[in-house]
């Protein structure tokens, strides 16, 4: 049985803990046949990830993911409820988990900055799970620096002619559309950017390219040529592209450390079990010292975990404004003590633990990609020591 305990801090009301049992519901017992066959080829991977998006739509578990003026769960979009459903998606499974995140990243921009119209043509949608988002941000040569950004956004007339390369983009040749990041040019670097909805089918996108990678999802490089899109699929106002990455960044980090939360939880549950169960020189595992300490270790990094992402998405949710230090600090230490206690889960498993197909073999590969995308682990650092310092030079000179 999981661990719920955490349901009762009181970061949580009621209703964050019924959509919990909901989500946990749905993972036990929708899930499974889900999942039938997903790695067995990238075929297969792509389908899986838009059965599970239509299914997750069915269940009302989208429903996080946008504002229930248009579908949604809740007045305003709640991080704490992103937070977990990817918790206890990440603990079942990662492709779970990539479905329901995916929804949200690619509708978040729409949320915070679309029009009216906009948000009724779209959110809806993502919430049914009959639209599958994506966010395309990322370039051969801008990932962690987007004022870097070299796609271009040129007006022509009522229109936007967009050209250049996005890669490394979540849901990329199966998504219905895309929220593109491109340099319109209203200043240098990062004010000179826009952001834009484009639809899959669009003439002169092309999302064919699919990348592999060591956990499988859909994946892929988006190439754009002559592509056009209408004046009113502008996101926001020209030049506030940034801007609105950063809010969607903001609000969606903490989720990426939810995410290695549940995968840790999931490490934890495997290496107790295997502790107790694997017998060495006449004794179980678990009867040993040295694996006891490991297990508390892993324990105190876990609980550590939950209350940076949980204060996060708290902070967002009832205090508003701008949660960059908190956000960055939960995902950096979330992500990193995921790494963490799955490493010392596959060692207590010892040479089971890299057998392909095992649970510990999945999370070692699933884990590794959190520590980079939506901020690498260094930019992360670098954000938060900036703060400190920030914070260190305000107390002196009140002094």
């Amino acid at each position: 049985m999981p661990d719920t305990s955490y349901l009762a801090w009181p970061f949580f009301d009621e209703g964050h803990r019924e959509f919990a049992r909901g989500v946990e519901r749905w993972a036990a017992e929708a899930l499974p046949p889900l999942l039938t066959g997903s790695e067995d080829s990238s075929d297969a991977v792509y389908a899986c990830v838009s059965r599970l998006v239509a299914d997750l739509g069915r269940a009302g578990l989208l429903r996080a993911c946008v504002p229930a003026a248009y579908g949604g769960l809740r007045e305003n979009l709640d991080v704490r409820s992103l937070c977990l459903a990817r918790e206890i998606l990440g603990r079942a499974s990662g492709l779970a988990d990539f479905a329901l995140a995916m929804q949200g990243l690619g509708s978040v921009p729409i949320t915070l900055y679309g029009s009216e119209a906009q948000k009724r043509a779209f959110l809806p949608r993502v919430s049914a799970g009959t639209a599958i988002a994506a966010f395309a941000l990322s370039e051969p040569d801008a990932g962690s620096d987007v004022a870097a950004t070299a796609a271009t956004a040129t007006r022509e007339g009522n229109a936007w002619r967009l050209e250049g390369t996005k890669t490394w983009i979540s849901n990329g040749g199966l998504a219905g559309y895309y929220v593109v990041f491109a340099r319109s040019g209203e200043a240098p670097g990062a004010k000179g950017l826009s952001a834009f909805i484009v639809d899959a089918d669009t003439p002169g996108l092309d999302a064919s390219e699919r990348i592999e990678v060591i956990a499988p999802h859909p994946l892929a490089t988006l190439r754009l040529t002559n592509c056009r899109v209408p004046g009113d699929r502008l996101l926001g106002k020209p030049g506030e592209g940034f801007k609105i990455a950063m809010a969607t960044l903001d609000s969606f980090r903490s989720t990426v450390g939810a995410a290695a939360l549940g995968f840790a939880r999931c490490a934890m549950d495997e290496a107790g079990a295997r502790a107790h169960k694997r017998r060495m020189f006449g004794k179980a595992l678990a009867e040993f010292q040295l694996t006891q300490v490991k297990l508390g270790e892993m324990a105190m990094a876990i609980d550590a975990s939950a209350l940076l992402i949980y204060r996060a998405a708290w902070t967002k949710d009832v205090l508003g404004g701008r949660i960059t230090y908190e956000a960055s600090m939960a995902k950096l230490f979330a992500t990193e003590a995921a790494q963490q206690v799955i490493d010392a889960a596959v060692q207590l498993f010892g040479g089971l633990g890299v057998v392909r197909g095992t649970t510990v073999e999945r999370l070692y590969r699933e884990i590794r990609a959190l520590r980079i995308y939506e901020g690498a682990s260094e930019v992360l650092k670098l954000i938060v020591g900036s703060r400190a310092l920030e914070a260190a030079a305000e107390q002196g000179s009140v002094r």
